[in-house]
C-alpha cells in the first residue's frame, strides 16, 4: 500500500527531521539515502542470503604513536551464493567519480564462475537512494543467467512510462524524464572507466562512437550540479536496468529520516506515525 503524501504537511527546511521522527517522503528520486547509503543496501543483501568481506586496512601516521593508529575500513564485498554476481561498497576506498561525485556502490556479474572479470558493472554515486540499488539487486539475485538478453531497451522506457515519465521528444526510443524535469534515463555512449566485457569499452578509437549503456540521474536544473548519478555498462541486460527503473520512477514514497538539503524545499512529506 502506498502512503499517501501531504502537500498541506508544514514543514521548515532549516529545521532538521528528530532522530525518533520518520516521514514518507516522495518524489523519491529527490529523497536523497537518509544518510544510510550503506546500511539501507547491505541490510537487503543480507536478508536474501549474500554473504559479505571487509578487507580493512591501517593508516599510520610516521612517528605517530601505537594508540593513535587509525584502522580503516576498505572495501566491502558482497557475494550471492552461486558466486556469479557481487556489489562492493567502495566510497571509503578512494573511488573514481560519476558526474562529479565519488561511486559508492559498483554492482558486477559473470557468467561464468571460472571468469574473474566482470561481464558487466553498473555504478552508482553516493544520494542513490537505497532502494533503487536495492531492487536491481534483487532482480539480479532472482534470474537465472545474470549475463543473459532477453528484452530489448524499449523495456526499460516502459518501465517508466507506466509510472508517468515522458518519452524524450528528441530521442523517444532513448531517453525518458520526470515531468518536472529532475531526473533523467538516457542509452548513449557510457563514460570513461566503466568496465564491461565488451571490446568497444576499451578498444574504441577517439573519432569512433564507444560502448552504449544506460545512464540516470538526476538535477535541479540545467547547469546544476547533479544529486546523484547512475551508470550501467554496454553488456548490462535492459531487464535488471528495468528493474532500477521501475524503482526510479515508482510513485510510492520512501521513508525517511535525513532530508537532503538541496531538495527539501521539493518534497512532499507525511509523517509515518
Amino acid at each position: 500500500m502506498e502512503a499517501l503524501l501531504s502537500p498541506d504537511f508544514p514543514f521548515d527546511p532549516s529545521v532538521a527531521i528528530g532522530a525518533s521522527s520518520a516521514y514518507w517522503v516522495g518524489p523519491r528520486h529527490l529523497a536523497g539515502d537518509d544518510g544510510r547509503p550503506y546500511d539501507a543496501v547491505a541490510d537487503r543483501l543480507s536478508g536474501i542470503g549474500w554473504t559479505s568481506l571487509t578487507v580493512v586496512r591501517g593508516r599510520r601516521e610516521l612517528d605517530e604513536p601505537l594508540e593513535d593508529h587509525q584502522v580503516l575500513r576498505s572495501t566491502v564485498l558482497h557475494i550471492s551464493p552461486d558466486g556469479l554476481r557481487w556489489a562492493q561498497w567502495v566510497l571509503s576506498d578512494e573511488p573514481f567519480h560519476l558526474g562529479g561525485l565519488p561511486i559508492a556502490w559498483q554492482v558486477s556479474a559473470r557468467s561464468d564462475v571460472s571468469n574473474p572479470l566482470a561481464d558487466w558493472s553498473a555504478y552508482f554515486t553516493r544520494d542513490v537512494p537505497g532502494e533503487f540499488i536495492a531492487d536491481l539487486l534483487v532482480a539480479l539475485d532472482a534470474c537465472g543467467q545474470p549475463s543473459a538478453v532477453s528484452a530489448g531497451p524499449e523495456v526499460v522506457l516502459d518501465s517508466v512510462a507506466a509510472h508517468g515519465w515522458l518519452r524524450d521528444a528528441d530521442q523517444p526510443h532513448a531517453a525518458a524524464m520526470h515531468p518536472t524535469f529532475t531526473s533523467r534515463l538516457s542509452l548513449g555512449e557510457v563514460p570513461p572507466l566503466i568496465q564491461d566485457s565488451d571490446p568497444r569499452a576499451l578498444t574504441v578509437e577517439a573519432e569512433e562512437p564507444g560502448a552504449t549503456g544506460w545512464q540516470a540521474w538526476a538535477e535541479l536544473g540545467m547547469g546544476a550540479s547533479y544529486l546523484w548519478a547512475a551508470s550501467f555498462s554496454a553488456s548490462v541486460p535492459h531487464g535488471l536496468v528495468a528493474a532500477f527503473a521501475s524503482s526510479l520512477s515508482s510513485t510510492a514514497p520512501v521513508l525517511r529520516r535525513v532530508l537532503p538539503e538541496s531538495t527539501r524545499d521539493k518534497l512532499l512529506l507525511a509523517p509515518a506515525s
